[in-house]
């Protein structure tokens, strides 16, 4: 078991604009979720979400785009974490090998789709926007800033998006055709999505509470991550520091509901499954589980059976889920955590599953509340999206 060479990282979301504020934030308890500030909705006062507070004018300076860009705002967190992915693993020269960016994202530019709709066909220089709508404009917005002109491919499989991503990459690499993969995902908040998530009635209107008996509902939110991926030869040619390693993957998907996991979990137990034959590893090797955790009824009941069909035993390993930190990022879900999954094992450390009181009362199930600290071989991190597609990740430290 070795698995794929992470060797970079980059990230922003609600709790940090940086791998290292994330991490600070992640273990002082500094939580991202806020009242809606950068759109204006009728819902402001009575929806928290996890709210990066950066303005779209703030952003655009920043990645000194031109002032007749047309980069939605999924697009700009995107390049953003990308920059940093691509910085942090010493890349100077991003076409000199066979490079690719594998980028994930549900919203796409759809920010740009509601704020201009009504004056699209009355102002021709509004046109420019319609094509920031698609999902894999995305992609290209950030391979172009990258400057890369290698493969460029978007996955869009709902909350699992930027998991698959990270997959694709792993085995591109496993399979030889490329060299490094620049894989992970980003969402921006938009109207379209907080009224759609307001219509299945699954948003608290309070902070989220994974695994806790009262809990209400999730907390929308936006961010970006991305990693590098490299294959072995390319580390041991340029005496690449490896972070940690894609060890382990698997997809499934339950069919269940358009927007429900079933209630026995069975694509989420088919993932984890499917994971740890391709890592190799026993469950029992696990030393931290980065759970999906949304805060739903539906998800914690359904991912709480499936970690109970893994464990036959019951002895679950230390598991907390973060989005009461991030908020549900949705596509940028599973990479930033697994940005966090990668810090865990950095830094040997549990973060805390914040808001927790009140076990379940279908199982013993208890996350952990407080931080703690461990020597941290493996994580396994899960993400599940609407239409039953469950993936999950396994990270190892580098041996």
């Amino acid at each position: 078991m070795k698995g794929v060479a992470i060797t970079g990282m980059g990230i922003i979301s609600s709790i940090g604009n940086s791998v290292e504020e994330n991490y600070i934030s992640l273990i002082e308890n500094k939580i991202g979720i806020s009242q809606i500030q950068n759109i204006p909705t009728v819902h402001a006062d009575m929806i928290k979400v996890g709210e990066i507070k950066k303005t779209n004018e703030e952003l655009v300076a920043e990645l000194q785009l031109s002032e007749n860009n047309n980069f939605s705002r999924t697009a700009m967190i995107g390049t953003l974490a990308a920059k940093q992915a691509v910085e942090n693993a010493g890349i100077t020269s991003i076409n000199e090998f066979r490079t690719g960016l594998i980028s994930a994202t549900s919203v796409g530019g759809m920010d740009m789709t509601e704020k201009y709709y009504y004056e699209y066909f009355e102002n021709p220089d509004l046109v420019k926007y319609i094509s920031c709508h698609d999902g894999g404009d995305v992609a290209e917005k950030i391979a172009s800033e990258l400057e890369l002109k290698g493969m460029v491919t978007t996955i869009s499989t709902a909350c699992s998006s930027a998991a698959n991503s990270i997959m694709l990459g792993a085995r591109l690499i496993k399979t030889g055709k490329l060299d490094r993969v620049i894989v992970g995902g980003t969402d921006a908040l938009a109207k379209f999505t907080i009224n759609g998530f307001k219509t299945l009635m699954i948003l608290s209107d309070d902070y989220n509470k994974p695994f806790d008996n009262t809990r209400k509902g999730l907390n929308l939110g936006e961010a970006a991550a991305y990693l590098v991926l490299e294959s072995d030869e390319m580390v041991q040619k340029y005496d690449k520091k490896v972070l940690a390693r894609v060890s382990g993957y698997g997809n499934a998907n339950d069919a269940f509901h358009q927007t429900a996991s079933s209630e026995n979990g069975d694509g989420a137990y088919l993932a984890m499954k499917k994971a740890f034959e391709v890592s190799g590893l026993n469950p029992s090797e696990i030393d931290y589980i980065n759970v999906h955790g949304t805060a739903t009824p539906n998800n914690d009941l359904s991912e709480g059976r499936a970690l109970l069909r893994i464990y036959e035993d019951g002895k679950v390993p230390d598991f907390s889920s973060t989005k009461p930190f991030t908020g549900h990022t949705l596509a940028a879900a599973a990479a930033i955590e697994a940005v966090y999954s990668v810090l865990a094992i950095q830094n040997s450390v549990v973060y805390p599953n914040l808001n927790f009181e009140v076990p379940m009362e279908e199982f013993e199930l208890k996350p952990q509340t407080s931080l703690r600290m461990k020597n941290i071989e493996h994580v396994l991190s899960n993400s599940f999206g609407f239409g039953g597609n469950c993936s999950t990740l396994i990270f190892s430290k580098n041996a």
